[in-house]
């Protein structure tokens, strides 16, 4: 691809969002597994515009190193970058940073890879 694919997506913390709300800890933090998903969220907006007509892309790695804790109000910009593609493979590169008084401190970092399929193909398997 000759144009860098990429997307960043903006999400304020709240209380739905914590460690408590999920169940992935007992603090009124952002959780890890809110993180990964707006991770997700971010590497999908990358990815979907240049899908062809009936095709979707699947999660099926994601490395995430969840580094800094984010109180309930504060608003994260998660950035994905598409760093490696093979076939039907892609593979993103993603930063999730704080913005506001605390902004550009990176709170997480990590790799989500995404697998290219048929949609239709896809679900007359299950």
């Amino acid at each position: 691809m000759s144009t860098p694919v990429h997307a960043t997506t903006s999400h304020e913390v709240t209380e739905a969002d914590t460690a408590l709300a999920v169940g992935s800890g007992s603090l009124p933090v952002l959780g890890t597994p809110r993180l990964l998903a707006w991770a997700e969220a971010a590497t999908c907006a990358a990815i979907d515009p240049t899908l062809p007509e009936g095709s979707t892309s699947v999660g099926t790695r994601i490395e995430l190193e969840h580094r800094g804790a984010s109180p309930v109000g504060a608003t994260l910009e998660v950035t994905a970058t598409l760093s490696h593609v093979d076939g039907r493979l892609h593979r993103f590169s993603v930063a999730a940073r704080h913005t506001g008084a605390s902004g550009g401190k990176v709170v997480a970092s990590g790799e989500v890879t995404r697998v290219v399929v048929d949609a239709e193909r896809f679900l007359s398997r299950l």
